[in-house]
């Protein structure tokens, strides 16, 4: 019973703060203001930003089916159903506690054993990690004075995931000698969490740059039209904001803690400082932010719909 009790407090608690957040939004800037830019966007090139970033939520989804694919074959929607509920969660809960979903949704829906679904999720997030910081990199390499040399560098930076596989017992077995002791058992379960060959490595690495490449450029993209400029800005806007959501100090659903991670990511990476434009800034970090939360509700929605459509297809 008190597992039920905290069970759903948790939403009870994300709902408050979402209310709370409103009230402040409307005291800060006024909704008026903040929902202006879409004007500026315009509703069609909304809904395609939205489509979009649904769609890397299958992306995301064909990633995981390729990494368990004895246990998932024959089964997209409801592994799509599972990454949903985590990725919501993880939107949801504070200080990246959603994470622990995985393994748990995993186990119960296809029985992956708890240290496997841990250790592959903790290799995936540090390719999106990776992922993100290469996004990041291109805005460095439009700021770059030798955009030649730092484009090589970027390129070498993007590919190293690969070029260092081949070298994984090495560097594994060094790590251990290395690491202190009580990060033994994550070095254990990154290594456990690798592929064991490279075809399976480089297909996750490739959907990983794919997947984050989209939603990067959804999102840089709708920030320039509500006027994060110049684009190295509105890149670093999108990357700040999903680091943000990546890292420990997470705050419930992303309040405040996504849209300054998108202001500090623009004003890093060349947006002006100037009274307008941290105004401009501020509504469009929270909008993007808005759009994230929208669209992985629709995502959820989806994943929920679509296992009864095809079941009612099959029976007819």
């Amino acid at each position: 019973m008190q597992a039920s009790r905290n069970h759903n407090r948790v939403p009870l608690i994300a709902l408050g703060v979402i209310v709370l957040y409103a009230v402040f939004l409307q005291w800060f800037l006024g909704w008026g203001e903040i929902l202006s830019r879409w004007q500026h966007v315009g509703a069609g090139t909304g809904l395609v930003a939205l489509s979009l970033l649904v769609a890397t939520y299958f992306i995301r989804t064909h990633r995981m089916q390729d990494y368990f694919r004895n246990e998932t074959r024959g089964r997209f929607l409801a592994l799509f159903r599972v990454t949903q509920i985590h990725n919501l969660l993880n939107i949801m809960m504070p200080l990246r506690s959603g994470e622990t979903s995985f393994p748990l949704l995993m186990r119960s829906e296809f029985g992956v054993p708890l240290a496997r679904g841990a250790s592959a999720l903790l290799v995936l997030r540090l390719l999106d990690l990776h992922a993100l910081l290469a996004a990041g990199g291109l805005g460095l390499v439009v700021m770059a004075a030798q955009p030649v040399v730092a484009g090589t560098l970027w390129l070498l930076f993007l590919l190293l995931p690969i070029l260092l596989f081949p070298l994984r017992t090495r560097l594994v077995a060094l790590a251990r000698r290395h690491v202190p002791a009580k990060l033994d058992r994550i070095v254990d379960e990154i290594d456990a969490g690798i592929p064991s060959d490279l075809a399976a490595f480089v297909r996750a690495w490739f959907l990983t740059i794919f997947n984050w490449g989209i939603k990067v450029a959804v999102l840089a993209w709708i920030l320039g039209l509500m006027g994060v400029g110049p684009i190295s800005a509105s890149v670093g806007g999108a990357l700040g904001g999903e680091i943000s959501s990546v890292l420990p100090v997470h705050a419930p659903a992303g309040v405040g803690t996504y849209p300054a991670g998108i202001a500090a990511g623009a004003a890093a990476l060349g947006a002006s400082r100037s009274p307008d434009m941290l105004e401009v800034l501020a509504s469009a970090s929270i909008n993007t932010h808005l759009l994230i939360v929208v669209s992985a509700l629709v995502g959820t929605g989806l994943s929920l719909i679509l296992p009864f459509m095809a079941a009612r297809r099959s029976a007819h």
